[in-house]
């Protein structure tokens, strides 16, 4: 028995890692978008779509980290680190479309980021 650390960089090498272990077709598809990892900078986000960001994240099982003031609304606006799987941004991208203050724009963004990924 041992252990090793994979460090898995896209969906290809997710795919490759998966099917080495000897899981099904069906199963590699669903289990590769959370074999990628992320962690995303998006600067200049309002106090209030900080927090829609956090709660999004958070109830997709991925994180956001937030500036203090923005959670107490003493900022106007800050960065926020986002950190997650592929799977997670997706469905955090889809909320995002239907939320107000700019996050319909952000959530274009990260699909054109993430895309980068998706290879």
């Amino acid at each position: 028995m041992d252990v090793k650390l994979l460090k898995i960089e896209n969906l290809i090498q997710a795919k490759e890692e998966i099917a080495k272990v000897g899981a099904s077709p069906v199963s590699i598809n669903i289990m590769a978008p959370k074999a990628v990892f992320r962690v995303i900078l998006a600067t200049g986000i309002s106090a209030t779509a900080a927090n829609i960001l956090k709660q999004e994240m958070l109830s997709k099982g991925g994180e956001a980290a937030v500036a203090a003031g923005a959670v107490n609304n003493s900022q106007a606006s800050g960065d926020v680190i986002l950190m997650g799987t592929l799977q997670q941004f997706r469905k955090v991208i889809r909320s995002l479309r239907i939320q107000p203050v700019g996050l319909p724009q952000l959530a274009d963004q990260l699909t054109e980021l993430l895309a980068t990924v998706e290879k």
